[in-house]
């Protein structure tokens, strides 16, 4: 049938009166102003007298009526006709499904002051019921009226039964938490909680909401110290641990309550895992291998910890025990795969990820999980020159949404074989679906190039890739790392600098500025200004603080200088940090440590860059 000849729509289409059918349906199956019958079988065939009682519905001619007018109305655009034909019903018999319909309909209309009218018509028609009270309070956070919040938030808190008290009170930061105001309603909240401080049931999460409140509300200082009263008050509670860690990106002293709760034999492992979420945000790797191998050796049946443990671990180049992660995980996978129907293992040798239709549902979790175990163990393989191995894994993956990655290792075992133009082909020849593959395959190339040390074209690619892609900080940082390789230190401050105008809290920007003046030793004060900013923008990041010990070494601030950068080795073993720790501890007539640090970072990469020139600037045999 032609788009443009259509017969005409039935004036009274079924489909215009869906919402009216299913509210008739539930009224029905619930008449107003009775409970729900319960549902027991009939018995056997009896004397008539012995038969239940009808309970007659109340949905008598008049309702109806209303009920249907109401909902015409509605479909045909007056919600505000619609809106007092069902709130008139509604008072009338009183009943919770006509109350929501009501303020369904006036929020759908825009109509908040309606919708607060009807749930407060709710709650006196219901005096006893929780649920209006708590609309009560979501309307008035959409009408940004949190002075108001206060009495039905006390009517909400006495009503509540004494054993749901402390989930409600839990709750309560995330029902409020969309606050146009969000410092008055802190203020609210902490008014309303205060007689629930004093009760040991509720002390601890009273506390807790409140400090998630004042959160929200940008008073970290406020909330670190309701997070260390509820500690005190409950050191076994989850959630003050919780909140210690959602506090630590602006006081990383909260982490010692994070710790002292993790240092339970009963912590949850959820939480540990939310702190592993949390160092690994801020680099700090050798820390959250220590909770994950606390979370594997609690719960060693639990696939996921072991794949980003195995992540980690390859970050930190410890290849055996990422590998040995990483496999244990797949073995994990395999075994809790529930079995597939026979009709459906059509062929031994069908790929493991075989690709879905389009009409399948999306990659799930451990699928992806896989790929990704699949994809790392591949890059171990590689960068221990065990090219056969790296292909086997590889192998695995046969989804074509993935084929930028595969192409892109394979691509990487052919540049270690000295073979880069056949790499880069390799990865142009993928197909582009979109715009994000075309910029994903230029950063590909880009990476190739820069692996290959070829920076003059990973320069000019990434030129290109600006050209085509207009202000992308991503592409122009890369290309800021690639103009200093290539020795035009003032293009590279160029485009730092435009980074740092397109994204004013890219913490990297900032950091790769300020390094590449103090590396350079110049303008050291601003250098240490801009590498200051950054540590702001991402606290406890080892390679800032490797940064910031660095120029705190050329300002000739020695010890400062190697207490940082012993901060950052501790957290981060990373070459280029023991680099500079050598350095600084070597001229602070420290040789034999030095030489430690340098042998344990060539031990991680022989051909680093800045540790070879460091340690022949230096004389330094090994």
């Amino acid at each position: 049938m032609s788009d443009r000849i259509r017969p005409p729509r039935p004036p009274y289409s079924p489909a215009r009166f869906a919402p009216a059918a299913a509210l008739l349906a539930a009224l029905f199956a619930n008449p107003p102003g009775h409970a729900a019958a319960a549902a027991t079988p009939a018995p056997a065939a009896s004397a008539a007298s012995d038969a239940p009682a009808v309970a007659n519905s109340e949905l008598d001619g008049r309702l109806l009526y209303e009920l249907l007018v109401g909902e015409m109305a509605l479909n045909g655009g007056d919600n505000g006709g619609a809106y007092e034909l069902i709130l008139d019903a509604a008072r009338r018999t009183k009943d919770a499904t006509l109350f929501r319909r009501a303020v369904d309909i006036a929020l759908q209309g825009r109509a908040g002051d309606k919708a607060l009218e009807a749930a407060r018509a709710w709650r006196e028609a219901q005096p006893a019921s929780l649920e209006p009270l708590r609309l009560q309070l979501q309307i008035l956070m959409l009408l940004n009226r949190p002075t108001a919040l206060a009495e039905p938030l006390k009517a909400l808190l006495a009503q509540t039964p004494v054993v749901e008290l402390p989930g409600l009170i839990s709750a309560l930061p995330r029902l409020l938490q969309r606050a146009a105001d969000p410092k008055s309603v802190a203020q609210v909240v902490q008014q309303q909680l205060e007689p629930y401080r004093r009760l040991p049931a509720t002390r601890a999460v009273a506390l807790v909401a409140q400090g998630r409140c004042w959160l929200v509300a940008k008073d970290a200082d406020r909330a670190l110290a309701l997070a260390r009263e509820a500690h005190a008050a409950d050191p076994k509670s989850a959630d003050a641990a919780a909140l210690a860690l959602e506090l630590m990106h602006d006081k990383p002293e909260a982490e010692a309550l994070a710790q002292d709760y993790l240092q339970r034999p009963d912590a949850d492992s959820a939480l540990r895992l939310s702190y592993v979420r949390v160092l690994t945000r801020a680099q700090r790797y050798a820390d959250a291998v220590t909770q994950l191998d606390a979370v594997t050796r609690a719960q060693p049946d639990l696939a996921p910890p072991f794949l980003t443990l195995g992540a980690l671990q390859l970050e930190l180049k410890h290849a055996k025990e990422g590998e040995a992660a990483l496999i244990h995980y797949l073995d994990l996978v395999r075994k809790s795969a529930p079995a597939k129907p026979a009709a459906e293992d059509a062929s031994a040798s069908m790929p493991e990820t075989a690709e879905a239709d389009d009409d399948e549902p999306a990659e799930s979790a451990t699928d992806a999980g896989q790929v990704q175990a699949w994809l790392m163990l591949a890059q171990s393989a590689e960068s221990r020159g065990d090219y056969a191995a790296a292909e086997q894994w590889l192998a695995h993956v046969d989804d074509p949404k993935r084929a930028l990655e595969v192409q892109t290792r394979r691509a990487s075992i052919l540049v270690h074989q000295g073979q880069l133009k056949q790499a880069l082909e390799l990865v142009r020849q993928v197909p582009e679906r979109n715009k994000d593959d075309a910029r994903a395959k230029l950063l590909a190339e880009a990476g190739l190039q820069r692996d290959a040390k070829d920076w003059k074209g990973a320069f000019e690619t990434l030129a290109q890739a600006n050209q085509r892609f207009v202000d992308d900080p991503d592409l122009l940082y890369e290309q800021a790392m690639m103009a200093e390789k290539t020795g035009r230190a003032d293009e590279m401050e160029r485009l730092l600098r435009r980074v740092i105008e397109l994204k004013p809290d890219n913490a990297q920007a900032h950091n790769a500025l300020g390094y590449a003046l103090a590396d350079r030793g110049q303008r050291l004060t601003e250098a240490r200004a801009y590498i200051q900013r950054a540590l702001d923008l991402a606290p406890g990041d080892p390679y800032i603080t490797d940064s910031l010990g660095w120029v705190e070494f050329r300002l000739g601030n020695r010890d400062q200088a190697a207490a940082l950068l012993e901060r950052a080795y501790a957290s981060r073993p990373d070459p280029e940090i023991g680099a500079h720790l050598g350095e600084v501890l070597w001229t602070l007539g420290r040789q034999i440590e030095a030489r430690k640090v340098w042998a344990e970072a060539r031990a991680l990469d022989r051909d680093n860059d800045v540790l070879r020139e460091t340690l022949t600037r230096l004389h330094v045999n090994l």
